[in-house]
């Protein structure tokens, strides 16, 4: 690793610690030639598959736009930073474990339709509404039926001691 101080090639690992859920490694790292110390972060770099969209094209997946998708269906949503982390990486990691070199987009649109209805009703629809291309209002209604149907409201506990 060469030292960002000044440049030369040698450098000592002197610590090493698991990070961000044992998915990094962090070191710190001693040159050398200067003694300076800094901090490096180690990773596996794993290839995320190519997404084939609906018209037949291909591109290279894109964690900007998905995080950015899935922040704007959580927007003004109390929903804190970490579970969307959580839920983006769940995402991103059952991409990867499929093994696949490419996959269908709407394998991912539907990966995040089932995280955000997990997260929040109410941006689930959001992101339903512009993925299924809701057209009127009974879209709406249904999609609402359905998720009602399959996570019923739980009646908040009654006070009873009188």
């Amino acid at each position: 690793m060469r030292c960002p101080f000044c440049l030369a090639a040698d450098t000592k690992v002197v610590d090493s610690r698991l990070v961000a859920e044992g998915d990094q490694v962090r070191r710190r790292r001693e040159c050398l030639s200067c003694s300076e110390r800094f901090t490096t972060y180690e990773g596996a770099e794993l290839q995320l598959p190519r997404l084939v969209k609906s018209d037949g094209s291909r591109e290279p997946f894109d964690e900007d736009k998905l995080r950015r998708g899935v922040q704007k269906a959580l927007e003004k949503r109390p929903v804190g930073v970490e579970q969307i982390e959580s839920s983006l990486n769940r995402i991103k990691h059952g991409l990867q474990a499929s093994g696949e070199r490419e996959v269908p987009s709407r394998v991912v649109g539907e990966a995040v339709m089932n995280e955000l209805r997990l997260l929040d009703h109410v941006a689930f629809v959001r992101f339903a509404s512009v993925y299924r291309d809701f057209q009127d209002l009974e879209e709406f209604r249904a999609e609402i039926d359905r998720l009602a149907e399959s996570d019923p409201v739980v009646p908040a506990p009654t006070d009873t001691a009188s």
